[in-house]
């Protein structure tokens, strides 16, 4: 089975996207936005605010409560050199990492960096109306990127406050253009709580307050994961296979509480809103997987990309999950962390959710390998619909809710 999987030609998953189909900047209204609809084998239109006509009764919706950071840095040197320093995830738990006083050591992209040999970095800023500065020193380099320690004063500030004042919003490369005032707003969800991510979740761009109280009122529950969206979800698989292509690791965040609700809604419709979700919660069953084979004391919890096209004993969503739970409670947690590196592809078997809210991806990317798990061939039919019917694409573009 792995083999075959890794033998997948990701030509096969190419489609023509013109660029003025990209949507460069988000409608007035989140809630606004087409929304393509899979369900019982056929395609119908509608807008996100409707979604609720079309979701299955008793479904739990699991949302990515991950918050886009101003991750990008841009530094200049004495001689005029811009540096770009890219904020990827902290040497340490991002809690903390937030919360820090100077010094913080980060993995991060360096743009430029022929121009940067040696030497800080420092940047000038204002914060809470108070004359503040940035310093940024490379520790070490590799293929990967850069070790990168910031330092600032005054010393006092965590250091959230500083790179809120310093950073930029990371707005996805295919925009071809920079932040703006309003991307601060509508770059993140309105449910964001946890700083962490390079990029947002973008299916719950199109959610709104008042629409989640609507679809609460309509019957429908929500929970929470937090996956934080690194860098590589950028990166389109660039091997004439998808065996040749290294999925990013990724951390994620999951509640006590969360994984006692999916026990209680089994056999009832489990929707993540986004891949981001759907990779947390299949995630979790394949870290059940690995505590029932391996034991309660397994550590560290990391899923790799090809763990689930192994041959393992068969085991349930619940008995995966149970263990998951019985690992918690052994070691008295009530929040568990972990990261994961899984790749969905075709052949892969969705074994915790039941459908997705998605956005339309770019053409060849491992989150369009990730709908074809789901729906198999029938995403050529979806973008076909999509493309001819005038709908947006790609973070700032129109949604779909499949059903399989």
């Amino acid at each position: 089975m792995m083999s075959a999987v890794k033998d997948i030609s990701i030509e096969a998953y190419d489609y023509p996207l013109p660029d003025e189909r990209i949507a460069k900047y988000p409608l007035p209204e989140r809630d606004a936005s087409k929304l393509l609809v899979l369900k019982n084998n056929k395609i119908e239109e509608s807008l996100f605010r409707n979604i609720g006509e079309f979701l299955p009764k008793d479904t739990l919706l699991i949302f990515n409560e991950t918050k886009v950071i101003r991750a990008r840095l841009q530094f200049h040197k004495a001689t005029g050199s811009r540096i770009e320093v890219f904020c990827l995830e902290p040497e340490q738990d991002y809690q903390v990492a937030f919360g820090a006083a100077s010094p913080v050591r980060w993995r991060c992209l360096i743009g430029n960096a022929k121009r940067w040999k040696e030497g800080k970095l420092a940047m000038p800023l204002t914060i809470n109306g108070e004359a503040a500065t940035l310093y940024a020193e490379c520790m070490s380099r590799d293929d990967q990127g850069a070790e990168i320690e910031f330092s600032w004063s005054p010393e006092g500030l965590p250091f959230a406050s500083v790179l809120e004042a310093a950073g930029e919003i990371p707005l996805p490369p295919y925009l071809h253009r920079d932040a703006e005032p309003d991307d601060r707003d509508r770059y993140q969800t309105v449910f964001a709580r946890y700083d962490g991510s390079v990029a947002a979740p973008t299916a719950g761009l199109h959610f709104t307050q008042p629409l989640i109280a609507q679809l609460r009122e309509q019957g429908f529950r929500f929970d929470e994961v937090t996956l934080h969206v690194g860098a590589g979800t950028f990166r389109p698989v660039a091997t004439d296979t998808i065996g040749e292509h290294a999925m990013h690791s990724e951390t994620i965040i999951i509640r006590k509480s969360l994984i006692e609700s999916l026990l209680q809604q089994v056999g009832k419709p489990i929707i993540p809103v986004g891949t981001t979700s759907t990779r947390t919660l299949e995630s979790l069953y394949w870290i059940g997987i690995m505590l029932k084979e391996q034991g309660l004391e397994l550590r560290p919890l990391h899923v790799e990309q090809w763990l689930p096209y192994a041959d393992h004993a068969p085991s349930s969503a619940p008995e995966a999950l149970q263990c998951v739970l019985d690992y918690m409670d052994q070691h008295g947690l009530t929040r568990l962390e972990a990261s994961t590196a899984l790749m969905i592809a075709p052949s892969y078997k969705m074994r915790v959710i039941t459908g997705l809210i998605t956005n339309f991806h770019q053409p060849k990317s491992t989150l369009l390998l990730l709908v074809s798990a789901l729906i198999g061939e029938r995403w050529r039919n979806c973008y076909r619909f999509a493309l001819d019917h005038g709908f947006r694409f790609l973070s700032y573009g129109d949604s779909c809710l499949l059903l399989p």
